[in-house]
């Protein structure tokens, strides 16, 4: 573990958007050490301590409030069970396991009130100086780095495994009809495959995690100029969720912005993020069958 220590300047937005009748996307940004707790439309600067910070996005589903309670349920349960893991735990192994206990919690719930619920969840785990990456769904984290940018996640989704399979081209995803289909949720189904990846951070790196509400309308490109030209995660967020907005706000919109610094190595030049990620656990869907 470093000796000396480093930080992350967060900022985060979420918002109905045009559409919508009601918010079902839910974030949390957590010190897991001091217990500290970043408010919507605030920011804040976390050192990272010894037990770390919880960034997470998640994005719900199902009728009446069902998806609203399943968003706030995966992220209140992996705050609480990542905070309480044993530090002689592997941070991997207590992230997928916080990741586990957030599905149950949602599945069960949802049996006892006769409701099918599921969740969207994507969260980034840092602690010493290195960032352990979980994926159910399609929401989405991207790493910024060296003025270049990547997404470091893969999205579980029918359009991505028909780009992935050589059936769709990755230009027609996004007005796919199918482009909202997603392969598995939190407590969705009895079981999730939680992806997991991990890299090491470099001074000066930006982690953004957001809904599809905002990729649904901003490109990676425009996501990299905003934050760039911007400086400032607070700032950055807002005007991601203007510009998603701006464009229809079809969906709920949630963005995290986190700025990386302190004891941390800088990238070397031939350092590109799109290599950053170690992939600890893939998610591998089975090919589409005709029928």
């Amino acid at each position: 573990m470093p000796s000396e220590s480093h930080y992350l300047s967060v900022a985060a937005v979420t918002h109905l958007g045009r559409v919508r009748e009601k918010n079902e996307d839910a974030f949390v940004v957590a010190d897991l050490t001091g217990g500290a707790l970043l408010e919507e439309r605030s920011h804040a600067r976390f050192d990272v301590g010894e037990r770390g910070l919880l960034l997470a996005v998640s994005d719900g589903m199902g009728g009446a409030q069902a998806g609203e309670v399943a968003s706030a349920l995966v992220v209140e349960t992996i705050t609480r069970e990542i905070a309480e893991a044993p530090l002689e735990t592997p941070r991997d192994a207590a992230l997928i396991e916080a990741v586990q206990r957030a599905h149950d919690a949602v599945r069960v719930h949802g049996e006892r009130v006769q409701a099918r619920m599921g969740a969207t969840l994507t969260a980034v785990f840092v602690r010493a100086g290195r960032a352990y990456i979980a994926e159910v769904g399609d929401s989405r984290a991207y790493l910024l780095r060296g003025g270049e940018i990547a997404q470091v996640t893969h999205d579980q989704s029918m359009v991505q495994l028909l780009v992935d399979s050589g059936i769709m081209k990755p230009e027609d995803a996004r007005e796919s009809p199918m482009r909202n289909v997603i392969l598995q949720a939190m407590g969705h189904q009895p079981d999730i495959k939680v992806a997991l990846g991990r890299m090491e951070l470099r001074d000066r790196d930006c982690l953004i995690l957001c809904s599809d509400g905002l990729t649904g309308h901003v490109s990676d490109v425009e996501i990299k100029d905003i934050v760039l030209e911007t400086k400032r995660p607070e700032l950055a967020a807002a005007r991601l969720v203007d510009l998603a907005n701006g464009r229809g706000g079809k969906d709920n919109i949630t963005v995290i912005v986190a700025g990386v610094g302190g004891a941390l190595a800088p990238p070397a030049a031939d350092e590109r993020p799109e290599d950053a990620i170690e992939v600890i656990r893939a998610y591998e869907p089975r090919p589409p069958r005709s029928r």
